[in-house]
């Protein structure tokens, strides 16, 4: 028998009446910069080999990573290694059974955010 109301429901979750919570976003944005420091692995990687190839390749690597685009990149990859190292050891602690409740996981996602952009600043500026 055929639904009468098959095309009145709505999609479930729709985007209009879903609210994001702290805990999917960082779960999702660990993900990303676990995929973004792939790439700056592979141009470190790079680097090196340019450095044992001859003077010219290190030349054109190393004139790209200290270019202003490799510097940005660079500055986020510092971000992105904070930010990826914080959300495992958030992980460590859910495996331990702790900090499992809804209020308890979105503030440590909340925190572990802010630490990762106030490690990042203090390793930019200090070291």
């Amino acid at each position: 028998m055929a639904d009468a109301n098959r095309g009145n429901r709505p999609l479930s979750p729709h985007l209009t009446i879903y609210r994001p919570q702290w805990t999917s976003m960082t779960s999702i944005f660990t993900r990303i910069t676990g995929n973004a420091l792939i790439v700056t692995a592979l141009l470190i990687v790079w680097w090196f080999v340019a450095a044992a190839t001859g003077p010219d390749a290190f030349a054109t690597a190393d004139g790209f990573i200290t270019s202003w685009f490799g510097d940005l990149i660079m500055f986020f990859s510092v971000a992105g290694i904070w930010y990826h190292t914080l959300a495992g050891i958030r992980h460590l602690i859910w495996d331990s059974g702790r900090m499992l409740d809804v209020d308890k996981s979105e503030t440590f996602g909340q925190a572990m955010v802010l630490i990762a952009v106030l490690l990042t600043i203090f390793t930019v500026i200090v070291l």
